[in-house]
């Protein structure tokens, strides 16, 4: 065999190698990944139940391809489809519940609470290590982007902190 062409044949499997290392960290990476707040698709959301301090629970159905109130008026759909979206926040990293002081994170009581179909997100306070926000679901506590964090229907409502 040739210089060139044994060259070439060495340069070829170190690609190879390389692509295979790549893939394999890939995979990796991707079972590592702590992935969003909910297993629940959006767009099969039918009851949404927002609750703040201070103020009267806000719930809302789905049906006929639109958002209601419980009153039977008509609700604002991409604010709604916005909120059941909140399912699908991507996870910055989980950590038991018991890891963390309820009080001292926003917990005891939640800032806010939000129930999809039933699965509650009580929303605490913002981290001091970056823009997430602590939520618990269930017995584990996410941080999550703050852009998740659910918005009040009135403008004159108080600004979650």
């Amino acid at each position: 065999m040739r210089r060139k062409a044994r060259q070439r044949w060495i340069v070829v499997g170190i690609a190879l190698a390389l692509l295979a290392l790549a893939a394999a960290q890939y995979l990796h990476d991707q079972r590592q990944a702590p992935g969003t707040l909910l297993a629940m698709d959006p767009e099969a959301v039918t009851s949404v139940e927002l609750a703040l301090p201070g103020q009267p629970p806000e719930r809302y159905r789905r049906h006929d391809g639109h958002w209601w109130q419980a009153d039977g008026k008509r609700a604002d759909d991409g604010r709604l489809e916005e909120l059941a979206g909140i399912a699908q926040a991507p996870v910055a990293s989980w950590r038991p519940a018991s890891d963390f002081d309820a009080a001292k994170i926003g917990l005891a009581p939640p800032v806010v609470q939000l129930r999809l179909d039933g699965e509650v997100l009580d929303f605490g306070t913002t981290a001091v290590t970056g823009p997430l926000r602590y939520v618990r679901v269930g017995k584990r506590i996410a941080l999550v982007p703050l852009r998740y964090t659910p918005r009040p229907a009135t403008r004159n409502a108080e600004r979650i902190h």
